[in-house]
């Protein structure tokens, strides 16, 4: 039996929306959903993420196409790119005169360490967007490939050097009913060490997916939902211009300041 209460049911029925109504979203509804978001935790109370409210239709149209081809991206009403963002402190240190602090080291160029604060920044604001959208009756899709195409992106959304896209949300009320996407508990969480699935575990982990996701059945030459999810997923097109992309981002971020 488990607690609960209108928030936790809330999130419970929570899933992605990639089809909305027509009803437009008011401009009470972003600033509630905006101001929520930026009461997220944060590391050090630095905020080292920057917010980006796409409402231009030529630029939604781009993304769509540049976002693994998703059309629903360029309908939704309302648009939201979160960036781990160090730029603008890298901007504040260099007009601060930091380099006259005695008794510190001296940098200006970001470390990998700074960029995992940065991505964990972002990501628990635009989660908190999520949950106050839903709780308005507004639905929400994370769209992932926003890290893709890097060099294109970063010059359609002038992203600077010290800053990085991690999650686009596209907002819209659901034109449709949804349906929560079941989840495994019992594989996913542990108590005080990591455990690493048994042959048997994995067994029964890939025969639970199987009867939730793919009920009907797989493709010729497949077997089992893993292997669906290898052929899909893992070796797609698409990931590795994902990871072709996240090196070209990581590549950017760690060189000096030009």
């Amino acid at each position: 039996m488990r607690a609960t209460n209108p928030t936790i049911e809330l999130m419970n029925a929570r899933c992605s929306t990639r089809v909305y109504s027509d009803k437009p979203i008011t401009a009470e509804e972003k600033a509630a959903i905006l101001h929520t978001a930026m009461r997220a935790p944060t590391a050090g109370n630095l905020m080292l993420y920057s917010i980006v409210e796409i409402e231009d239709q030529a630029l939604k149209d781009r993304l769509a196409a540049t976002c693994d081809d998703q059309p629903f991206i360029a309908k939704a009403p309302w648009v939201l790119l979160f960036l781990a963002d160090l730029q603008k402190w890298i901007d504040l240190f260099a007009a601060s005169d930091v380099d006259a602090v005695e008794g510190v080291e001296h940098r200006m160029t970001p470390g990998t360490g700074d960029l995992m604060l940065a991505c964990s920044d972002a990501l628990i604001a635009a989660q908190n967007a999520v949950i106050a959208a839903e709780s308005l009756g507004i639905g929400s899709c994370y769209i992932g490939d926003i890290l893709e195409q890097a060099e294109e992106h970063c010059r359609l959304l002038d992203i600077p050097q010290h800053a990085m896209p991690i999650a686009m949300l596209t907002f819209g009320r659901p034109a449709a009913q949804r349906q929560p996407v079941p989840r495994q508990e019992e594989h996913v969480v542990m108590r005080d060490r990591y455990h690493r699935l048994s042959t048997d575990e994995l067994q029964e982990v890939s025969e639970d997916l199987a009867r939730e996701y793919a009920p009907h059945g797989f493709k010729p030459g497949i077997s089992n939902y893993p292997q669906a999810v290898y052929a899909r997923k893992y070796t797609s097109p698409f990931m590795r211009e994902m990871n072709r992309s996240v090196d070209w981002w990581l590549e950017r971020w760690r060189t000096p300041e030009t």
